[in-house]
């Protein structure tokens, strides 16, 4: 194997173990695991809610025809009903699931005693500042 291609193979293996990467992948598992939980709860908890409310009204099936082509409007406008719905839940668990972690607290910050430099300066500045007012 000649040298450059072993540089390549050693930097793409150092890549994919670092941390962010495997983060990142963790994160798009769980979010794929997610989305299909949110869209059963849209799909059959939700919809058939809104359905009663809206009496059926199915937006899926609206159409525009213009001559040979047929614009799926519904499609459209169901898709960004199914948006708005899945960010509203997507909201509400994010809510509900700040409430219930305890936000970390952080202890206060004593502020710290200067260096002996640092009250020599001060001195020194505050003899200037006397030097100067006379």
């Amino acid at each position: 194997m000649s040298e450059e291609k072993k540089g390549l193979v050693a930097e793409f293996k150092e890549f994919i173990a670092h941390g962010n990467v495997l983060d990142m992948a963790v994160g798009i598992v769980i979010g794929g695991a997610f989305t299909a939980i949110v869209t059963a709860l849209v799909d059959d908890v939700i919809g058939p809610i809104i359905g009663m409310i809206c009496a059926g009204i199915d937006f899926s099936a609206l159409a525009i025809t213009v001559g040979d082509a047929k614009i799926l409007i519904g499609s459209f406008i169901q898709a960004v009903i199914n948006f708005l719905i899945i960010s509203l839940v997507v909201f509400t668990i994010i809510k509900a699931a700040n409430k219930v972690r305890k936000p970390a607290e952080e202890p206060e910050e004593e502020p710290e005693e200067p260096s002996d430099e640092v009250k020599a300066l001060n001195e020194i500045v505050e003899l200037l500042k006397a030097q100067n007012d006379k």
